[in-house]
């Protein structure tokens, strides 16, 4: 079974613009609402997705996170040919660390951090998650447990080299975070057995923001985007972008 591929999304509405950031495996289904409630506030938002995601998972083996960032970086470069001078980055996991790094390498108008990683070792379940994104999608395509075992096995080694990189990159923005300046908010599910809680509070008592905040979600997990109080989640964002200084 051919599954359907997902795509960027642009929804040009309002002056202020976010540029809204998937996670690691997954594509820009997992900001479309959110997105959508921007755009219902009369807020444009524009969603890249990353090289090599959104398609079959052997093509995440052929990329790597530098692809990822520069796919991240031309999202925010697509705001600024648009003519928004000022964006609110946003990011869900890895977009959330890419929110971060953006925060310290361009001029951005606030951060909204979500289930963002600050550490990734040998003990990540991020590593389990690549596996079971892998298998779940060969499952989905109707492919046979012999079949779906076989195909498997290359991702037992190739995958190893792809997570160090990862883990790599996101030590790297850790060691950055007390650059960042810009008003931020930083949300966390209290449910979330992939990225623990200690990377939330790391975040939030490492930057330099005079403007931050802290949010905790009790019965939500990884993807708070898609879970029980994403619509919290959706006010708690607008509010934070409602108190950013727009007159500039």
């Amino acid at each position: 079974m051919k599954l359907r591929q997902a795509e960027p999304f642009y929804f040009k509405k309002g002056p202020k613009a976010c540029l809204l950031l998937h996670g690691f495996t997954g594509n820009t289904t997992d900001v479309r609402m959110l997105g959508r409630f921007l755009e219902n506030e009369n807020i444009t938002s524009y969603a890249p997705l990353y090289k090599g995601h959104g398609l079959e998972p052997e093509m995440l083996l052929e990329t790597t996170p530098a692809d990822w960032w520069q796919s991240a970086v031309d999202g925010y470069d697509f705001l600024k040919k648009e003519g928004f001078d000022e964006i609110v980055v946003m990011g869900l996991s890895l977009g959330g660390a890419f929110s971060l790094k953006l925060g310290y390498s361009k001029p951005v108008k606030g951060i909204v951090t979500m289930a963002a990683p600050a550490k990734v070792d040998g003990d990540s379940p991020i590593i389990a998650g690549f596996s079971r994104f892998a298998a779940n999608y060969k499952k989905y395509e109707g492919k046979d447990e012999a079949q779906i075992a076989r195909e498997m096995a290359r991702f037992d080694s190739a995958s190893f080299e792809t997570i160090t990189k990862l883990a790599a990159e996101i030590q790297t923005i850790r060691q950055n975070i007390d650059m960042i300046y810009a008003p931020i908010l930083v949300t966390q599910g209290e449910q979330d057995k992939m990225v623990a809680a200690e990377n939330a509070k790391y975040i939030y008592n490492h930057v330099e923001s005079v403007q931050k905040e802290l949010k905790w979600y009790p019965q939500s997990g990884h993807i708070l985007t898609l879970d029980k109080e994403r619509n919290q989640l959706h006010q708690d964002i607008l509010t934070f972008i409602e108190s950013l200084d727009w007159s500039n």
